[in-house]
């Protein structure tokens, strides 16, 4: 009896989907369904519910939006489908991805999360979404506005759901599922499977189809991985110094949003550099457009966003750079897999700040590979490289067809004036630069801090905080059974702070104290007036001092472009019935 051959493995056109969304994802660069999205498009296609286990990175985005792109209809303005995400960077990519899947078909996409106006939310509400894409805690505070209706949902999908419960949004996620129909269809995707999610699935999915797929292809086996230890502000000069000094012929560059792409982009231009942005703002035309261009080498840098750089195959890149250090670790592997392809070898250099260091554990540990560090190049090392590139230029300026004619007026020019020919050649250099200076100077040296001296206890109750940092107050602690990762994510969603933003966390028995930057804007606080941990408002504050010392002078508005502003007078004398500001620990 014959053998049955080797299964041809399935192709977009086998799953259910429409033709012209075959055709999208093919314009997109994707060849063949992943796993996830083999399983779980024919599943949500048939109208049925699915919990779908799978890493990030393995195109679970794709596996939930194409069949919500297909089933959804784009002549009712009503607000259909629901994806909850527990960041706004997930929330922001995920709309962008269904945006892209949806070109053409008139379906309007909006993303709802902390940190931003609400005007631009409510007016895009008002006008009619068919797909919502939100932070837990923004979605909420719509719903109590009575700005987002979700009678008519037909769809909900909770992204990285294990996430959500690790941030504390549990009792959110709950809230927000008793606004919605009772039949409605709802996908759940989780890397992992902790007990609360299987609760969390029993109680709101009828019969669904459970799904699990492998981890995220690593492929980083050809690509050398280093990490470069650099400041916020001199991430540009660490560049423009790797762009200088690495062998190589294209390079891809990862920021975290889409006007990050654009802002670098043009920073780069105005150092000479040929360079493109690709975000999800650009039309497929233009898309198309960036990528031939940096196949054919009439560009040699793209910066892009994640969702931008997805199906994105350039045999050409040799140097992936994050710019910005993703969030998300599985992340970093799609990144750095845009080169070593098809055998060849890449390199992968990761800018990573002072308070972004505990991350590197992370990479290396979904990489498989360890991340070496590096040093910023010297002014020397880019002068070597300055002064090759020079004597190279001569060589190749020496057989040009104009080349006799110029050496004809040079040597007039030597006779007449009884020049040397040195002398010559080095004036054509400097009127070559246009006043630009051609060698880097040496960097400042480093100031030596002396060791500090031992002194003894102080009585100022002041709490140290980090470099630009202070301390801050919220009126939740361990009796509302909170912990750091849930300060951290409601924090980071609602007031538009990056997980870099944050110091130390100190969590009480009735408050938490946390290190943020000291001159956070009006707005964090505004976006902040009204989150909640735990269902308890945090009422964030700086904070006053340590319990039981001296106090402070009571928060008075300080100087400078970031001063939080207080209309609340502190001149109200204390009376009996003033509570304290908390008890102590």
């Amino acid at each position: 009896m014959t053998e049955d051959p080797t299964p041809t493995p399935l192709s977009f056109d086998d799953l259910g989907l429409d033709e012209s969304l075959v055709q999208v994802v093919r314009a997109l660069g994707y060849e063949t369904p992943s796993p996830i999205q083999g399983q779980a498009i024919p599943a949500l296609l048939k109208g049925g519910d699915v919990v779908g286990l799978a890493q990030t990175g393995t195109g679970k985005t794709a596996a939930f939006a194409l069949p919500m792109v297909q089933r959804l209809d784009p002549g009712s303005s009503k607000t259909q489908a629901l994806v909850l995400a527990p960041t706004r960077e997930l929330a922001l990519q995920v709309s962008e991805a269904i945006q892209s899947y949806s070109s053409g078909t008139g379906l309007k996409v909006l993303p709802v999360y902390g940190g931003q106006s609400y005007g631009a939310q409510l007016s895009g509400l008002k006008r009619g979404a068919q797909v919502v894409v939100g932070t837990p805690g923004r979605v909420i505070d719509h719903l109590e506005r009575g700005s987002l209706d979700l009678s008519a949902l037909e769809m909900l999908v909770l992204d990285e759901a294990d996430e959500m419960l690790n941030m504390g949004f549990a009792e959110d996620v709950e809230r927000i599922l008793a606004d919605t129909p009772e039949y409605k269809q709802v996908a759940l995707f989780s890397a992992t499977m902790p007990p609360g999610i299987r609760r969390l699935a029993k109680r709101y999915l009828h019969d669904p189809q459970d799904i699990s797929t492998p981890q995220a292809t690593r492929s980083t086996t050809n690509v050398r991985q280093r990490w470069m230890p650099v400041s916020h502000h001199n991430k540009l000069d660490a560049l423009t110094r790797v762009l200088e000094v690495e062998q190589g012929d294209a390079m891809l560059i990862f920021v975290r949003t889409k006007s990050a792409t654009e802002e670098l982009a043009e920073k780069l231009r105005s150092r000479g550099y040929t360079v493109a942005a690709l975000n999800g703002d650009l039309a497929q035309a233009q898309r198309e457009r960036t990528v031939g261009q940096l196949k054919s080498g009439v560009i040699d840098i793209v910066v892009a966003t994640d969702v931008a750089a997805r199906g994105l195959d350039v045999d050409r890149i040799t140097h992936v750079v994050n710019y910005d250090i993703p969030h998300d670790p599985e992340a970093y592997v799609h990144r750095i897999g845009r080169t070593g392809r098809a055998g060849r070898s890449g390199d992968a250099i990761v800018f990573v700040t002072p308070r972004e260091r505990g991350m590197l554990k992370s990479l290396e540990r979904v990489s498989g590979r360890t991340v070496e560090q590096m040093a910023v190049p010297t002014p020397d090392e880019v002068n070597a490289k300055r002064a090759d590139r020079f004597a190279g230029s001569i060589t190749t300026a020496m057989g040009n067809p104009q080349f006799s004619s110029y050496k004809e007026l040079v040597e007039q020019y030597a006779q007449q004036h009884d020049v040397d020919m040195t002398d010559i050649a080095a004036a054509l250099a400097v009127m070559s630069q246009d006043d630009k200076e051609f060698f880097l100077r040496p960097d400042p040296p480093q100031e030596k801090r002396e060791p500090r001296e031992r002194r003894e206890p102080r009585e100022r109750t002041e709490r140290p905080s980090s470099d630009g940092m202070a301390v801050y107050r919220l009126a939740v602690g361990k009796r509302h059974k909170i912990r750091p990762s849930m300060v951290v994510g409601a924090l980071a969603n609602e007031g538009g702070l990056k997980r870099s933003d944050f110091g130390k966390i100190t969590i009480g028995i009735e408050h938490t104290l946390v290190e943020l930057p000291a001159d956070l804007p009006d707005a964090v606080f505004d976006a902040l007036s009204g989150t909640r941990i735990s269902g308890r408002k945090i009422d964030l504050q700086p904070d006053a001092g340590r319990p039981g010392g001296e106090r402070k002078k009571p928060y008075t508005k300080p100087a400078g472009r970031y001063a939080k502003s207080s209309e609340k007078s502190s001149s109200k004398p204390a009376g009996k019935d003033k509570k304290p500001r908390h008890k102590k620990d």
